[in-house]
């Protein structure tokens, strides 16, 4: 079973930049879509966006031109580059796998398996 593990968290200004990564283990990275998922104290888990093995990306409408993911297959890495930050982006920040996805990733939580411990993003004003 492929493991994953998310770092790059931290407690930034409004308006300012982080990068996240997903390492995985295992020799099957390139097949999974990979997704990112946050959750906010009080909230439910949210779709954030996802590269399939094709680098197809999705994105959710919140994060659309700010967020920007990408893959290193040869790396076993995953990235979420988030720029023009707010402090409604704070939460907690997952990446979790997809290895059945069609051709278009899908953006519900119960559809992956794999998941990382999360990382935590802290925006203030």
């Amino acid at each position: 079973q492929m493991q994953l593990r998310e770092s790059g968290g931290g407690l930034v200004q409004a308006g300012a930049s982080l990068r996240l990564s997903c390492e995985a283990s295992g020799r099957t990275f390139n097949i999974y879509t990979i997704g990112w998922f946050r959750q906010a104290p009080g909230k439910e888990r949210e779709f954030v966006a996802a590269i399939m093995w094709s680098n197809r990306t999705t994105y959710a409408d919140s994060v659309k031109g700010r967020f920007t993911t990408s893959r290193d297959n040869a790396k076993n890495t995953a990235y979420l580059q988030m720029d023009s930050l707010k402090p409604e982006d704070t939460a907690v920040y997952y990446c979790a796998g997809d290895r059945l996805a069609g051709w278009q990733a899908r953006v519900t939580a119960d559809a992956y398996d794999p998941w990382g411990q999360g990382t935590q993003v802290t925006v203030s004003s």
